[in-house]
C-alpha cells in the first residue's frame, strides 16, 4: 500500500513520500509509515498463503504502490531449515536456519535493493550510487541492470573479489577506496549531489528495510508464530531493523498475541560497536579505530542506525556478542559439515555465538531459535582461503 508519510526516527519530523529523499533534515534515518488500521480486515496471517514464493507476496504492507513495477529477481521466501545435528550439539532442541544465501544475489542485501531499486524507480530516480562492504554493491548492480537504471558502486579494495567482478559483469561502475566503507560513503557524499545520482546507502533512504522487513513476515508465516530467539549478524543493521518493524506492524494490524522474540546482534571482537555500546549502557556506539575481521559485512565502524538497533535490543530483552575470526571459519566449516548449509563469514559469526550464549545460560534448550545465515559462502572463497588474524 502507498505509504501514509515518513517520519524521523529521532526528531519525529514528517516528510511527504513522493519524492526522492534520503535522510531527515537532522540527518537521522526516515521510517515509512503506512496506515495499517485501513487493512486490519483484509491482511491477515494467512492472506498470502498461495502467492509467489517471494517477498512480494506481502505486497500490502509493502511501499510500492499499484501503478508501480516492482524490479524483482524473485527475491526473498527463503528456507527455513530445521538444524537438528547442530542443535543437538549445543542442546537446543528447535534450531533453525534462514538461509538467506538462497537470494537471487548470493545475500539477503537483495531484499532491501529490489525495494529501493523499485521505489528510486517510481519517484524518478535515473542513477544510484552505494558505499558497500560487498553484497550491497553486488545487489544493486543486479537490479539497476534489472530496471535499466545506472548503479555506481564505491567498494574497499580489500572487497572479496566475487564482490567486485560481479559488480563489473552487471555493467555497474565500480570504484575501489584505500580504506573502509566509511571511507567509501565520505567518497559517495563528496560527489553524488553534483553528478546527479541518489544514494541508497544503509539507512540513507527509507525503503531497503522494507524489503529486508520481509524477513519477520516470513518467519511469522512459515513457523506459524515467531520464535523466541533471533541471532542475527549486525554490521549496518537494516536486518534486524527491518524485522523489528515487522513485527510492530503485525501489532497494529491486530494479528494473534505477538511475543516479540529476543534479539541477538553478533558481531566480530574485530569490530564490534554494537556490543561495545551494549554492554557500557550507552544510547549509541563511539567508531571502532582500526577495524579488523575477516567478516567484511561487519567491519562497519559506527552504523548510522546504533540507535536504533540498540534501542531494539533492550526493548526486546535481547542482548549483542563479539565472536573471533577463528572461531568463525571453525563456524563456517562446522554449519556445513552438520548441516549442508555453505554460509558466508557473517553467518557463521552467529553459530559461533551459540556455545557463547547457551553457556551464559541466555539460550534454554526448549526454545525456538533462528539463526540467520545472510549470504552464500562461495562469495567468499579467496576470503575464506585466508588465516584467520
Amino acid at each position: 500500500m502507498e505509504p501514509r508519510v515518513l517520519r524521523c526516527t529521532v526528531c519525529g519530523h514528517e516528510e511527504p513520500w513522493r519524492r526522492l529523499i534520503n535522510t531527515c533534515r537532522c540527518g537521522k534515518p526516515l521510517e515509512v509509515v503506512y496506515d495499517l488500521a485501513s487493512l486490519r480486515d483484509r491482511f491477515r496471517p494467512d492472506t498470502p498463503a498461495g502467492r509467489e514464493p517471494s517477498m512480494w507476496r506481502y505486497r500490502e504492507v509493502l511501499p510500492l504502490p499499484d501503478d508501480g513495477e516492482a524490479v524483482t529477481l524473485g527475491e526473498g521466501w527463503t528456507p527455513l531449515l530445521p538444524a537438528k545435528r547442530l542443535g543437538q550439539r549445543y542442546g537446543l532442541s528447535r534450531l533453525f536456519i534462514k538461509d538467506e544465501g538462497k537470494n537471487p544475489t548470493g545475500s539477503f542485501k537483495a531484499r532491501g535493493m529490489s525495494m529501493a531499486v523499485s521505489m528510486a524507480r517510481y519517484l524518478g530516480a535515473r542513477e544510484l550510487v552505494v558505499p558497500s562492504a560487498g553484497n550491497a554493491a553486488g545487489a544493486l548492480s543486479a537490479y539497476a541492470a534489472r530496471s535499466g537504471l545506472r548503479a555506481h558502486v564505491f567498494m574497499p579494495r580489500d572487497t572479496p573479489r566475487t564482490n567486485i567482478e560481479e559488480c563489473q559483469m552487471a555493467g555497474a561502475d565500480v570504484h575501489l577506496i584505500d580504506g573502509l566503507i566509511t571511507d567509501c560513503g565520505q567518497r559517495v557524499a563528496a560527489v553524488k549531489d553534483e553528478r546527479g545520482w541518489f544514494d541508497v546507502s544503509t539507512l540513507k533512504e527509507p525503503y531497503r528495510v522494507e524489503g529486508k522487513k520481509t524477513m519477520g513476515y516470513e518467519l511469522r508465516e512459515q513457523l506459524g508464530r515467531l520464535p523466541d530467539v533471533i541471532l542475527y549478524p549486525t554490521g549496518g543493521g537494516t536486518g534486524l531493523i527491518g524485522m523489528w518493524k515487522a513485527f510492530h506492524e503485525m501489532e497494529q494490524l491486530g494479528w494473534d498475541a505477538i511475543d516479540r522474540p529476543r534479539m541477538v546482534a553478533v558481531q566480530a571482537e574485530g569490530c564490534a560497536p554494537i556490543v561495545r555500546a551494549f554492554q557500557g549502557g550507552l544510547d549509541a556506539g563511539a567508531p571502532i579505530e582500526n577495524p579488523r575481521t575477516l567478516a567484511s559485512g561487519l567491519r562497519v565502524p559506527r552504523a548510522l542506525g546504533d540507535f536504533w538497533i540498540l534501542r531494539i535490543l533492550r526493548e526486546s530483552q535481547g542482548t549483542a556478542v563479539a565472536v573471533s575470526d577463528a572461531a568463525i571459519l571453525t563456524a563456517v566449516r562446522e554449519l556445513y559439515e552438520t548441516e549442508g548449509i555453505f554460509a558466508c563469514p557473517e553467518g557463521a559469526a552467529c553459530v559461533a555465538a551459540l556455545p557463547l550464549l547457551k553457556d551464559a545460560g541466555y539460550l534454554q534448550g526448549s526454545e525456538t531459535i533462528v539463526l540467520f545465515n545472510t549470504g552464500s559462502g562461495l562469495k567468499y572463497m579467496d576470503v575464506l582461503r585466508r588465516p584467520a588474524s
